[in-house]
């Protein structure tokens, strides 16, 4: 009994990381192609598939070059962007989050079912209301128009709120007052701290979604020297690049790549955040 309880333990844990084998395959061979492909030629690419990366990834960069594709320009754009959007947005939006779940006061059930419709409502729905409003308050064309709004992102205080009801140890507050440290500095000094990988997992999820964001560049940003990398990339359907498949998957791994590294580099955060938010004291 217990052998054959053992033989169909080991069958269904085989098939179960035979799934997960392939869910992965089908997650990294499309990209693993399209950085393959950035650094073949044309004519390479017109012959077939290939695993094997080639040696023309210069000479795609310098047909980009030549046609006007600036990509350290877009590079450095959308990284500073990106940058500057994560460090907003985590910070007030735990900030908010902080002042919701430490405090009681009046309105505060409503206040949170505010924000909780707010999560729900598409940003494209309000996108002619919000480009006038920059163009009035003259932040069009201009990179706080993408920065600033995420001081008040719906979504990452309902991600903070719902991580800080998890770990927050009311003893620590009350502890933090009792030594004379202020509301602010208890937020900063004490809760900071301990909701790091909280914060972590959302500086990741940020950053990926600033460095993402089309929609609202396209919207609002008209000068070509501040267009970020996806605004970039979508130049390259252009007719100058009709024939120049090379060049084209330069300038889609170049917005693909970096996002790449940053998740490798941060992705245990994720996991410990997501691992500790989960368990209640």
């Amino acid at each position: 009994m217990i052998k054959n309880y053992t033989l169909a333990t080991n069958i269904t844990r085989f098939f179960v990381y035979l799934i997960l084998v392939i869910l992965l395959l089908l997650t990294i061979i499309p990209v693993w192609l399209l950085i393959v492909n950035a650094t073949r030629s044309t004519i390479e690419i017109q012959q077939g598939i290939s695993m094997m990366p080639s040696v023309y990834t210069i000479t795609n960069y310098k047909v980009l070059l030549s046609k006007g594709l600036d990509l350290p320009r877009g590079f450095l754009n959308s990284f500073s962007i990106a940058i500057l959007t994560t460090i907003v947005t985590v910070y007030f939006s735990m900030l908010t989050a902080y002042g919701i779940v430490a405090y009681n006061f009046k309105g505060k059930k409503f206040l949170y079912s505010f924000i909780l419709i707010l999560v729900m409502i598409p940003m494209q729905l309000s996108i002619i209301g919000f480009y006038q409003y920059m163009v009035k308050i003259g932040l069009d064309d201009s990179y706080a128009a993408l920065i600033l709004p995420s001081i008040a992102s719906a979504t990452s205080v309902f991600f903070c709120k719902q991580y800080l009801e998890s770990i927050m140890i009311q003893d620590l507050i009350d502890a933090g007052r009792i030594d004379g440290c202020s509301e602010l500095g208890i937020f900063h000094q004490i809760m900071m701290p301990i909701a790091a990988p909280g914060a972590f997992t959302l500086g990741i999820f940020a950053f990926v979604g600033a460095w993402n964001n089309f929609f609202n560049a396209f919207i609002l940003i008209t000068s070509r020297d501040k267009y970020t990398l996806p605004m970039l990339v979508q130049t390259l359907r252009g007719d100058v690049y009709r024939h120049e498949y090379g060049a084209i998957y330069l300038g889609l791994a170049a917005s693909v790549v970096p996002i790449i590294i940053i998740y490798f580099l941060f992705s245990r955060y994720i996991v410990n955040g997501i691992s500790m938010g989960a368990v209640k004291e």
